[in-house]
């Protein structure tokens, strides 16, 4: 069986139209390759080509990014050493969402947690990821180090989702705006159940890639304004954004990163609320210190 090659990131082509403000953290990006140097799982379901960490530095330069969430990404399966080695060399402050098998060691997690890991991402979208069998098991082991469990998934194709989130009694944080297909549209039971959940503060969504459940080809995805507005309805304390970067394995034409950002923008404008999910609410997720300085200029320090 060939494994599908994805297209990379488009170059960046300008800065946003609107700055985000101080302190902003993307929660969800990624780093891929060389592959020589860091192998991928042989289950894969799609093979990325590099992204570098200095590409995401350039990004993050530009929009303004100045902390960063990485996360663990299929292709590399349980081998995490392609995150953490980027964590570790960023100029960025940066967290990691990593996947681990249930097995791991306690001596294991408390690394991690030293390293700046701070959740465990369960895939039931892409192949060399974890089943949903394992929350259960993976919930009680990183309870008591605050982590939370990140779900890639449909939310629209779980049975009980309220069921699954009260019975983890961990924060439960779901990718890409819950990964409900456009068509569906929000009255969808399961988009209703999460919302129902985010409402009573317990579960986080990212305000991400819209382009995984879209209906559309191209920028604006305005088949997905309607997700983002009852989210934001429903709790904006409990959604957080993320670059999606370099946007792997996706169903339609590599967008333009900038675009995407202004589509966000135009999706959420007000200032306050512009600060809360940016800023505010990924510092209390991640455990970021409150921001009290000016992003740091990543070109003079190289």
């Amino acid at each position: 069986m060939t494994i599908p090659v994805c297209d990379p990131a488009r170059p960046l082509s300008r800065a946003p139209k609107q700055p985000f403000p101080p302190g902003t953290v993307d929660c969800h990006f990624h780093v891929f390759g060389p592959e020589t140097t860091w192998p991928y799982a042989p289950g894969r379901s799609y093979t990325p080509p590099d992204a570098t960490l200095a590409d995401y530095e350039q990004l993050a330069q530009t929009f303004g990014i100045a902390r960063s969430v990485i996360v663990q990404p299929s292709p590399y399966g349980m081998d995490n050493r392609r995150s953490l080695q980027v964590m570790a060399e960023s100029r960025l402050p940066m967290r990691a969402v990593l996947v681990l098998e249930p097995s791991v060691t306690d001596a294991e997690l408390a690394e991690y947690h030293r390293l700046g890991a701070r959740g465990v991402r369960v895939n039931l979208v892409f192949g060399a990821g974890l089943a949903i069998g394992t929350a259960d098991t993976l919930a009680q082991r990183i309870r008591e180090l605050g982590w939370h469990l990140q779900f890639l998934a449909d939310v629209s194709a779980i049975d009980d989702l309220p069921g699954l989130v009260q019975r983890l009694r961990v924060p439960t944080v779901f990718d890409h705006l819950g990964h409900v297909p456009a068509a569906k549209g929000t009255g969808d039971a399961g988009f209703q159940n999460l919302l129902a959940l985010v409402r009573e503060e317990l579960a986080w969504v990212k305000l991400s890639g819209p382009y995984r459940s879209t209906g559309l080809q191209a920028t604006p995805y305005d088949d997905m304004r309607p997700f983002v507005d009852a989210l934001i309805e429903a709790n904006p304390r409990q959604l957080v954004w993320g670059t999606d970067w370099p946007h792997p394995s996706i169903p339609v034409p590599m967008p333009d990163d900038t675009d995407l950002t202004d589509q966000f923008g135009e999706w959420v404008g007000d200032v306050a609320l512009r600060q809360a999910i940016l800023v505010d609410n990924p510092e209390r997720l991640y455990g970021f210190e409150p921001y009290m300085a000016e992003p740091k200029d990543l070109a003079a320090t190289r």
